[in-house]
This record gives structure tokens, C-alpha cells and sequence, in this order.
């Protein structure tokens, strides 16, 4: 073949071997790609949903709290109505309950241990309390970027991790009359041996300062954390304005440390009357049933060995309960008026 002709063959438009192929209105039924494609949803059924489908985002949060409950139920509601029921009967704790009415409460009207048991739960209350402002002070000292700061917090951390019976010991042998340091201070200064815990007039406030010790620490951590929540802006507007030193604490800072108030008041009155391992440790109620509280009388009363009297033993813890109860009472309505007010 020559140049020319494959210039001209290599020029000219290529053969289409494929026929066209036809459009949508020219195919038949027949075609594989008209064939529709199978519908794979699921299909809806015509019932509704179950209950708890319809109820799982109201039930989620039930079913979350149903353990609390039923543990707040058999271990402090029970335990409560148990209690009350207990005082109207005398029982030694193995025979059968015999029904007295209020026969242990008027008892305890006359029972001299009682009464002094109350007056010391009374000093408790209102001593116990000064745990709330002495750990709001050191928590303000705490709160603040100082070389050392560290060491000065695990040093006020220090009496809240360790236990009670270790508190009892150490300060049993702080008021020590032979040895014990506060001795040992006293009479570097002249003056003569003070038996702080073999004192009926002295021992109460000696176990208090001894528990004062680390529920102070506990309000300190209270207070250190609200501090961390008080909201900076307010404090830049109360400075602003002029407001510093005690007038900046209780209109700035105290109200805002208001859910921190409430937790260390609230442990603080429940620490307050259920001291009983200071007691037992340091004194065991001595001198002469003199350090007694109700919390310490009640296990006398019940479980010691001066006799099996459970429903005696009742009596008391319902009236230890009562008194609680007026107190934090009290301070819920306190906070409420106070909420209501400020709305």
C-alpha cells in the first residue's frame, strides 16, 4: 500500500462497531437494567412500641437511683421505724418482746444518767460548732500561692485521714498528768498539774477540743473547696466598688460559700451527737458517768454490761434522733426563708 493511502486510512473517521444502544422509551420489559431493585427496609409494624421502649428515657434515670433508694430504705428508714417501734417494748434482746407503751420514756424523765447526758450533748452542740469557723480561717490562709503552702495543707490534711481511736490515744496522753505535754507546758509556766481528764468538770471539753481536731480539718476541706467555686468576677466588682477585709468576706465570699455552710453544719451537728469513740477511747465515760453522752448512754443502756435493755436503749436513740432532726430542720428552713428572700 502506499504513503497516500495510509495517510488517508489513518485520517478518516473510525467505524463504530457498537450499534447504538436504545433509549428508555425503545426498551422492553425485558431489559435486566429495568428490572426495579428490591425494597430492603424493614417493614413498620403496625403495633406501637413496647411500655418500656415509649418510658426508657423517663425509667433510665429510676433505674439509676433504685439501688440508692433501696439501700437509703433497709439501712436508715428501717432501721429508724425499728427504732421507734423498739421503745414502746421491753426486751432483753433473746426473749419475747413484752409491749410497755411509753413506760422507757418516762422513765428517762427521772433517770439522773440521762439528764447528765443530755447537758453534755447540749456542750457538744454548741462547742462542736466552732469547727465551721475555724476551718472556713484556715481554709482562707490555704487559699492563697505562698511558699510552703503545700506542706502547711498536708499539715491541716493530716488529722482528717487519721482515725478517731488514734485521736483518742494521742490526746489521752497529751492530757497525761505524769507525762502528757500539756503538763509538761504547765509547769514550765509555774503552775501545778491539772488532771484534765480525772476532772467531772473538766473532762467534757477536754474530749471536745480532742474532736474539735480533726472536724476542723473536714470544714477546712469544705470551705478550701467552695473557695474554688467562688466566681471571680464578683470579687473584681465588690473591690471596684471598695469593699475589702471582713466587709469583702461576709458580702462577697460567705454568701457564695453558702452549700459548703450547709454540708459543715449539717456533719458537724450529726458529728456532734454521735461522739461516741472519743468517749469509749479516752474515758469510757468516766469520771463517775460524767463524760456520758446520750450516743455512749444508749450502748451502756443496750448492748454493755449493765444490762440487755433494748427497748430502753430505743428510747434514747429516738430521742438522740428527735434532736438531730429539730437542728437540721431548723437550718433547712433557715436557708429557705433566706432563698425566698432573696428572689
Amino acid at each position: 500500500m502506499c504513503a497516500s493511502c495510509r495517510v488517508a486510512l489513518l485520517t478518516t473517521e473510525p467505524t463504530k462497531f457498537l450499534p447504538d444502544l436504545p433509549d428508555d422509551s425503545q426498551r422492553g420489559p425485558d431489559v435486566p437494567g429495568d428490572t426495579p431493585l428490591a425494597d430492603t427496609t424493614m417493614p413498620q409494624s403496625d403495633g406501637a412500641p413496647g411500655w418500656i421502649r415509649r418510658n426508657r428515657q423517663a425509667l433510665a434515670p429510676a433505674l439509676f437511683l433504685l439501688p440508692g433508694v433501696l439501700f437509703f430504705l433497709f439501712y436508715v428508714i428501717f432501721p429508724i421505724w425499728q427504732s421507734f417501734n423498739l421503745s414502746f417494748y421491753r426486751w432483753d434482746g433473746l426473749g419475747e418482746p413484752v409491749y410497755v407503751g411509753v413506760e422507757n420514756y418516762v422513765e428517762l424523765m427521772d433517770d439522773r444518767a440521762f439528764e447528765v447526758s443530755m447537758w453534755n450533748n447540749l456542750k457538744w452542740l454548741l462547742l462542736y460548732l466552732l469547727a465551721i469557723p475555724a476551718g472556713l480561717a484556715i481554709a482562707l490562709f490555704l487559699n492563697q500561692n505562698v511558699t510552703g503552702i503545700r506542706l502547711y495543707k498536708s499539715l491541716f490534711f493530716f488529722p482528717f485521714v487519721i482515725s478517731q481511736v488514734v485521736v483518742g490515744l494521742v490526746f489521752s496522753w497529751f492530757y497525761d498528768p505524769t507525762f502528757g505535754l500539756l503538763n509538761q507546758i504547765l509547769g514550765f509556766f509555774g503552775f501545778g498539774t491539772l488532771n484534765v481528764l480525772g476532772d467531772p468538770t473538766l473532762v467534757t471539753y477536754g474530749i471536745i477540743i480532742a474532736g474539735l481536731w480533726p472536724q476542723t480539718a473536714y470544714c477546712m476541706i469544705l470551705y478550701l473547696t467552695g473557695l474554688n467555686a467562688v466566681d471571680p468576677e464578683q470579687v473584681e466588682a465588690a473591690r471596684l466598688d471598695g469593699a475589702k477585709g471582713l466587709k469583702m468576706l461576709w458580702y462577697v465570699i460567705v454568701p457564695q460559700l453558702r452549700p459548703a455552710t450547709f454540708i459543715a453544719f449539717v456533719v458537724t451537728i450529726i458529728g456532734a451527737l454521735r461522739s461516741f469513740d472519743l468517749i469509749s477511747i479516752m474515758t469510757n465515760g468516766g469520771p463517775f458517768g460524767s463524760s456520758r453522752v446520750l450516743s455512749f448512754y444508749m450502748f451502756e443502756k443496750a448492748l454493755s454490761e449493765y444490762g440487755f435493755r433494748m427497748g430502753y436503749g430505743a428510747a434514747i436513740a429516738v430521742v438522740l434522733f428527735l434532736i438531730m432532726l429539730l437542728f437540721i430542720a431548723y437550718f433547712l428552713w433557715s436557708m429557705y426563708q433566706e432563698e425566698k428572700g432573696g428572689r
